[in-house]
Formats: structure tokens, C-alpha cells, sequence
């Protein structure tokens, strides 16, 4: 570790960082673009990243295919990494701190490693146990079930983690409420600078003119329970512009085909539900004319930060499991989680009211652009990174 004049390690210095993620080459999973879009950051900036986990290009793990758990993951493009010691002491060696996403098996045998090669580890709370029960069926009505999954996840590997990064306060709340004590770091994922509202010259929308017909409603997120898209679907059924709207609901998941089936017995307009590729989506979400987020449990939501950054304002479900409603501007932007409703008039109130769309698209964009850059976040990320390296390297003297 190199030091400055006063005996303390240099602040500036660019750092060597272990990304430890289940699956890396994936860029349909949200926590696999985020690890993704952080480490080509930090390159930017500088430092040094070496991306472990499956699909990686230089330290990649093999297939932990876990039965009946795999399956129900690989329908949210995810899979489970197999851990092992020859890989992460390779991968490891020379690194200043190694960062952990999952608390699964793969992640936290890397902090073991860590730990034994005298290596610092800190470690991101991306799975909200709301999400993983709104998977599982009958089990999630099973009394204490989400408390026990936070007592888990902390047994398996937070206990031991001194810092911990969180995307928002919420989760932040969520985790001491569960007595989590180690030091929580609120940091938004951030987004992409390829997100970008359209040039004004591509613009067509004058605020002046009627809406656009067809006009496009955009949700993106994993095909599933907590989701809940199938309020959005009802809801576009609802409105008194129905036959003039297209629904566009971007991603994959286990309610694929259920959604689909329903959007074709309940809307005037085919709706497109599925998979798009991630490179597409910055030119998906500029396509759209609203952009509505059903969710009932997210740690985050970086869709929804996406589609405010693409010049979209956004329709919000405000649920207490959710952070995302935390990006609403006006009463407009948020309805009621599961109000179908409500939903239907907050799109008929954007549809009428085309000047007040166009403005406030503005105001999202400029407002997610000073507060969720990927940059900004990075640079918080790091110091807590370092803050880590050092609270380690005092340890270690004590010792």
C-alpha cells in the first residue's frame, strides 16, 4: 500500500478493485449492468477493475446450477457462480479491496479468500429479500419469511462486512431496522451517460399540439409478481385513450407469458412485451411518450432513472417496499401501488395535458442528470473504498 509524506495512504492514488458478481456477462440482468457500467467508470477514472464472476473476460466462473433455484433465477437472467480458491487468489492477488454484490455462495467465499489474503472487503446489498419472496410463491405469506431472509443474508455475509453499500435511504432504513451494524454508504447506482433526452432538433413534440396518437406508454423491469405490470395493463385498458395508446413493457421473466395474454384480451393496440437488448434501450426509452413504473418492491429502481435521464416523466407506484417514488416531482408522477384506477387517470392527465408533459420531461432530465450520474456515484463508491482500505490497514497495525 503506498503511502503519502505524513504515514497515511495517498487519497489520490488510483486503486485496484475486485468486482465479485455472480453473472457479469449479462447485460439483460440489472445488477450484471450496473457491476458493468461501475467498472468502465472507474476505468475512466483511472483506476484499475478486475471483473470476477460468470462471463467475465479475464477471471470468468463457472456454472453453480443449483436445483429448482437455478431454473426460477435463469428466468431473470440470472445464474449462480461456483467458487473457487484457485480463481479468486488469482484473481485477488494485487488488489487493494475486493467488493462483493451477492450474498450468495460465490460471494461470500470471496470474502473469505479475501479476508485470508489480509485483503479488505466490502460488499453492495442489491437483493431486497421483498423481491426474492415475491418469487416464491405460497412461501412469502409464511409470517416473519422477510425478516428471517434479512437475518439470513446477514448471517451469510454482511455480518462480517464493515461496509456496506446501499442504492438509497430506504434501504438503508430496511437494513437497521434488521440490525445491520455496519456502516451503510448511500449511493445510487447511477445511469449511463448514454441516456440522453433527444437533441432538440430531433424533437417533434410541440407543446402546443394535441398528444401524440399512437401514444407510447414504456415500463421496463423483469417480468414478474412484484413488478406488477399487469396494473399497467389494466390501467392502459382503463383510460378514456385507450385505442390510442401503445404499451411497450421492456424486459424478460417468468410472467411473460401471462402478461402477454392478458394485454391481448385487454387492449385496443397490440402491446410489445419483452426482452430488448440493453444497447437499445437508451433509443427505446427517447421513442416513448410516458414512462410508468408499477413496481411494489425495489431497492432502486434504475429503470425508472433511465427513462427521467431519456427526457421521460415518469408514473409511479408509491409502495412502501419501493424507492422509486422518491424520484416523483408533482402529485402527477405517483399513484397508488396496485390503484389501476388512479393509474388510468394520471395517464389521461398526462395525455391531456401535453405542454405540461413536454416541460416537466425537461425538468426530469436535468434534475436526474445533476443528482444520478454514474460518474457521481463512482466517486462515492471509491471513497468508500478507501475509507475501507484504511479502517483495514489500522486494523491490521492494532493486531
Amino acid at each position: 500500500m503506498r503511502e503519502n509524506g505524513t504515514g497515511e495512504e495517498s487519497i489520490d492514488r488510483p486503486l485496484t478493485i475486485a468486482l465479485v458478481v455472480d453473472t457479469v456477462g449479462n447485460q439483460g440482468n440489472g445488477t450484471s449492468n450496473s457491476a458493468l457500467q461501475w467498472a468502465a467508470e472507474l476505468e475512466r477514472q483511472g483506476h484499475h477493475v478486475r471483473l470476477v464472476g460468470i462471463g467475465a473476460p479475464e477471471y470468468p466462473a463457472r456454472v453453480n446450477k443449483v436445483p429448482l433455484v437455478s431454473w426460477v433465477a435463469s428466468k431473470q437472467l440470472m445464474q449462480f457462480a461456483q467458487p473457487s480458491d484457485t480463481l479468486f487468489r488469482t484473481a485477488f492477488r494485487g488488489v487493494d479491496v475486493v467488493h462483493v454484490y451477492m450474498p450468495f455462495k460465490f460471494g461470500r467465499h470471496a470474502a473469505k479468500v479475501a479476508r485470508q489474503m489480509g485483503i479488505p472487503v466490502t460488499a453492495g446489498f442489491h437483493l431486497q429479500p421483498e423481491n426474492v419472496l415475491y418469487s416464491a410463491g405460497p412461501l412469502r405469506h409464511i409470517p416473519g419469511i422477510s425478516g428471517f431472509l434479512y437475518w439470513l443474508f446477514k448471517h451469510w455475509l454482511y455480518k462480517r462486512i464493515d461496509h456496506i453499500h446501499v442504492p438509497t435511504e430506504m434501504t438503508a432504513s430496511l437494513l437497521r431496522s434488521h440490525g445491520y451494524q455496519a456502516k451503510l454508504h448511500v449511493i445510487s447506482n447511477g445511469y449511463s451517460p448514454v441516456y440522453t433526452p433527444k437533441p432538440p432538433a430531433e424533437s417533434s413534440e410541440d407543446p402546443d399540439a394535441a398528444s401524440p396518437v399512437p401514444f407510447r406508454i414504456i415500463a421496463s423491469g423483469r417480468l414478474a409478481r412484484e413488478k406488477d405490470q399487469i396494473t399497467l395493463i389494466k390501467a392502459v385498458s382503463m383510460s378514456r385513450h385507450a385505442a390510442d395508446i401503445q404499451l411497450v413493457i421492456a424486459g424478460t421473466g417468468p410472467l411473460k407469458h401471462y402478461l402477454k395474454f392478458r394485454a391481448g384480451r385487454l387492449l385496443a393496440r397490440k402491446a410489445d412485451i419483452g426482452f430488448h437488448k440493453h444497447a437499445d434501450m437508451p433509443e427505446l426509452l427517447r421513442s416513448g411518450d410516458l414512462f410508468v413504473h408499477c413496481s411494489i418492491a425495489d431497492i432502486e429502481s434504475v429503470s425508472v432513472i433511465e427513462a427521467m435521464a431519456c427526457g421521460l416523466v415518469p408514473v409511479i407506484a408509491a409502495s412502501e417496499l419501493s424507492a422509486a417514488s422518491q424520484f416523483a416531482l408533482l402529485d402527477e408522477s405517483l399513484f397508488p401501488v396496485r390503484d389501476a384506477a388512479l393509474l388510468a387517470r394520471r395517464i389521461d392527465w398526462w395525455i391531456a395535458h401535453q405542454r405540461e408533459r413536454v416541460a416537466w420531461g425537461a425538468k426530469y432530465a436535468q434534475n436526474t442528470k445533476e443528482h444520478y450520474s454514474v460518474e457521481a456515484s463512482v466517486h462515492k463508491f471509491v471513497d468508500m473504498e478507501r475509507e475501507a482500505i484504511t479502517d483495514n490497514a489500522y486494523s491490521s497495525a492494532m493486531s
